[in-house]
């Protein structure tokens, strides 16, 4: 068997811009990655099979399997690579669904991932891009899971910044905002929204953290809020834990993040969050020269 961690993604800022002819927005965002979430597993079976089990599968197991994108990527790298072979797939849904937490696109990636191992698939990066990018805008980041700048409409991909050592806390008032109606409210609400720009990290450390953050925005936040103002208040709860360094939303909500400089104080931190009845986790943020966690 072979498993690999599909871990949460962290959007620090994301910049909206209008719709491009695809009808895809432009954005601007920098991608992190936490050392927890989902889990995809995968064996040599004679046909191609998901099952989902987990604390969120319940959601996903109501919609028709060929919806989910963990099923639709394996299919496609099946067609591309010409695998008669089929793979028993198990999705461990640990994480919230339509959370802003990358969920559906991480798991994607992590399924690409062990099926290249399990199927000794022979794709150059550039064609495996591409094929991640046809499953979903985020999905091409989620790939590599390390900190990045992603501009286009997910398809432009570089290098992120060296930040310092960073945990995380993760939590979510149990508010779900699918993308697609995030993004439409957005629209009516920016007909003509200016072109959105990158903010890298000016200094060093925690100090050039900071600034990262002060300068910069989810422009999904108002949005979310304005339809779950539990947004706010959770967004307020976190920026007021000790030892937070910075507290938002990510990417079109509901889960908000908050960045610390220790384990301990984000563990604190999201105990007092499961103490309001929200979901929450504490992790790591992979740095780097880290990649998405294999387990076996």
């Amino acid at each position: 068997m072979i498993v690999e961690i599909a871990p949460a993604k962290i959007n620090l800022y994301l910049h909206v811009g209008g719709r491009r002819p695809d009808r895809l927005h432009d954005l601007e965002s920098l991608f992190v990655f936490a050392d927890a979430g989902d889990l995809v597993s995968v064996e040599s079976s004679s046909e191609l099979s998901l099952k989902i089990v987990g604390p969120f599968a319940a959601p996903l197991l109501k919609e028709p399997p060929d919806r989910n994108l963990v099923l639709r990527a394996a299919r496609r790298l099946q067609t591309r690579a010409g695998i008669a072979a089929g793979a028993a797939i198990v999705l461990d849904k640990r994480l919230p669904i339509a959370s802003g937490i990358g969920g559906g696109s991480a798991d994607a990636a992590a399924a690409l991932r062990a099926l290249i191992r399990l199927w000794k698939v022979d794709i150059s990066l550039s064609e495996l891009k591409r094929l991640a990018f046809s499953l979903g805008a985020d999905v091409p980041a989620c790939l590599d899971g390390r900190p990045a700048y992603v501009g286009g409409a997910g398809e432009a991909i570089e290098p992120g910044p060296v930040l310092p050592p960073l945990w995380t806390c993760l939590a979510n008032p149990h508010a779900p905002m699918p993308t697609g109606p995030a993004f439409r409210s957005f629209d009516a609400a920016n007909p003509r929204p200016s072109k959105p720009q990158r903010v890298g990290v000016s200094g060093r450390g925690y100090a050039g953290l900071t600034r990262l953050m002060e300068n910069s925005r989810n422009d999904l936040q108002p949005i979310a809020i304005g339809r779950h103002c539990v947004i706010e208040l959770a967004v307020e709860r976190m920026a007021a834990r000790p030892g937070a360094l910075a507290a938002r939303m990510s990417g079109s909500g509901a889960t908000v993040f908050g960045l610390f400089s220790s384990a301990v104080a984000a563990r604190r931190a999201a105990q007092e969050m499961a103490g309001r009845n929200w979901w929450s986790m504490s992790a790591r943020i992979l740095g780097a020269s880290a990649r998405p966690g294999v387990v076996a």
